[in-house]
Order: C-alpha cells, then sequence, then structure tokens
C-alpha cells in the first residue's frame, strides 16, 4: 500500500507547496491524505488550533491548491482540542459544524473523502454519545501501538463503532510513541506476542503489532531513514498471535 499521510501546519505550514515542488508528478501515484485544524500564530508564537468553520473550509482550499492535486482524504486534525472541559451539547454542536465542512469539501470534489485524526478519542466519544447524527467519517486516524493505554485504545473502538467506521476504514499512527530510539523499545522481547520461528527485529514487531492495538489496515510512520522505512514494510508479512493480543488488552484493560 503507497500512501502519503501530511499536515495543513507540517513544516511550519510548508509542506503541501514542499509535496507539489518535489513529487508533483508521483503524487497520483499514492494516496494523499492531510489534516486541517491547526492554523498560523502571531509572528513567533506557536500553531493555534481551532475547529471554526470558516477558517477549515479555507484551510481545505488551500490544501489542494498547494499540492495542485486533489487530497484523497482530508482529515479534521485533533478536534479533541476544542472540545476537551465543553458539555456534551456545545461539544457536539461544535464537532458537527467542523464536520459539516469537510463533509461538504468531500461533496464539492476539494477532496475524496473525509475523517477524524485523533492522538485522544475520549472527548470525540463524549460528543457523538450525545449525539452522532451528522458526524459520519469515512475514514478515522488513531494512535496505534503497544505505546498506547488502555482508555485510549477502548475509546478509539468506541468511536469508530459509534460513527460507523468499519475496521477497513480505521488507519494507525505514532507506532513508536514518536521515537525509536527510545532505549525501552531494545529492552522489549516481543516474540510472544508472534508466531513460532519468525526472524525479526524488536522494531518490526512492535510496528506489525501496531496494525492490531487498534485494528486499523495502514499504519503512518516518518520517512527520513529508507532503510527504517524498508525494514518495516517487510515487518508487514510478520504473522501475529491473536491470542496473545487478546490476553494483553485484557492485562492493560484490568490495569488501567
Amino acid at each position: 500500500m503507497r500512501g502519503i499521510d501530511t499536515a495543513y501546519n507540517y513544516r511550519g505550514f510548508t509542506t503541501h507547496r514542499a509535496l507539489a515542488r518535489t513529487a508533483a508528478d508521483l503524487l497520483g501515484e499514492f494516496t494523499l491524505s492531510t489534516k486541517v485544524g491547526y492554523f498560523p500564530g502571531g509572528s513567533g508564537e506557536r500553531p493555534v488550533h481551532s475547529l471554526d468553520p470558516a477558517r477549515l473550509r479555507a484551510a481545505v482550499e488551500r490544501s489542494a491548491s498547494e499540492l495542485d492535486h486533489r487530497p484523497d482524504v482530508v482529515f479534521l486534525h485533533n478536534p479533541e482540542l476544542a472540545l476537551s472541559g465543553l458539555g456534551p451539547a456545545e461539544s457536539y454542536d461544535r464537532l458537527a459544524a467542523a464536520c459539516a465542512v469537510l463533509s461538504e469539501a468531500a461533496q464539492s470534489g476539494l477532496c475524496g473523502a473525509w475523517g477524524v485524526a485523533t492522538w485522544d478519542p475520549r472527548p470525540v466519544v463524549a460528543a457523538v454519545e450525545y449525539d452522532v447524527s451528522g458526524i459520519r467519517p469515512e475514514v478515522v486516524l488513531l494512535r496505534a501501538g503497544l505505546s498506547v493505554a488502555a482508555p485510549i485504545l477502548n475509546a478509539g473502538t468506541s468511536l469508530c463503532q459509534r460513527v460507523g467506521v468499519a475496521s477497513n476504514h480505521r488507519w494507525g499512527m505514532s507506532p513508536f510513541a514518536g521515537n525509536t530510539a527510545d532505549t525501552a523499545w531494545a529492552a522489549l522481547d516481543l516474540r510472544a506476542f508472534l508466531a513460532a520461528d519468525q526472524a525479526c527485529s524488536t522494531p518490526q514487531a512492535a510496528f506489525r503489532l501496531a496494525y492490531e492495538l487498534p485494528v486499523v489496515t495502514r499504519v503512518a510512520v516518518g520517512t527520513s531513514s529508507p532503510a527504517h522505512l524498508r525494514e518495516l514494510v517487510a515487518a508487514t508479512a510478520l504473522t501475529v498471535s491473536s491470542a496473545a493480543i487478546a490476553r494483553y488488552r485484557e492485562l492493560i484493560s484490568a490495569a488501567s
């Protein structure tokens, strides 16, 4: 599976132009997804997050323009940041208004489909528990892997079920919690999670397990090291132990 996942705010809001400049002829060979939800702050300030419908619509339009290519998927980027602390009704209203913008963008041809990308799905789940009408993303992008705590895993599964996103449209991200060099990875022995007699490195095993925690069909990783990327692509052929994964989920849920 060939895919590129990026975001409106990556590389100081320049990543779309960089992609168009360096890979314009190749973008059609990939599934291209991007995200909107962060916007430039003041001079020298950090980006700000917003679910303001007008800003989201402008970001989707600018993304398509700068890429000179229609994104296959546009995600609502970390909506939980704007929903945390709100009451159920206000949380739903704000999320539904933002989702309507992306749904309209897909219907008008600015993108092929739309979705929700969330680092912590719990505030999003709280909103859709109040009301799910109008919140029907086609794809959900979630944190995946052994570094994800049980409450986050369970909330991600609950979100997908409530909004009707099947497992083949669930994608994962950040399988190494953003740092493959962390010494914790070197200390782990993950062979118990795999079917017997499979040779692989710990990062390979951890990456393969990210497809099961939660169950997703794609996992986004960084591309700064071609050798590391090749290693991870090879890991997708590993066979896992379903019983070991089920037991692991039971244990972390009981401990949370």
